[in-house]
C-alpha cells in the first residue's frame, strides 16, 4: 500500500493544473446527473472545488500518477 501525498495547487504550472483536470472529467464513468456540461464547464467546476478546498490533488508514488479526491479533512 502507498502513501499518497498531496500536491499543493500552487505547485502546479497552469498547464499541469488544466492536464490533470481533464484527465479527470474525462474518464470513462463519470456521471454528471441528466445535465450535459461542456469541457470547460466540467473543468472550471472541478477548478473551484480545488481552490475552496473541497477536492485535493493526490499523487501516488508507487504508481506515479495523480487523481482528484474529495477533501475529508
Amino acid at each position: 500500500m502507498s502513501d499518497f501525498v498531496e500536491l499543493p495547487l500552487g505547485d502546479l504550472s497552469k498547464e499541469a493544473l488544466r492536464g490533470i483536470i481533464e484527465e479527470y472529467v474525462t474518464r470513462e464513468g463519470t456521471d454528471y446527473g441528466s445535465q450535459e456540461f461542456s469541457l470547460e464547464q466540467k473543468v472550471e467546476q472541478v477548478r473551484r472545488q480545488l481552490a475552496s478546498g473541497l477536492a485535493v490533488i493526490l499523487f501516488d508514488p508507487v504508481t506515479e500518477s495523480c487523481s482528484i479526491y474529495a477533501n475529508e479533512k
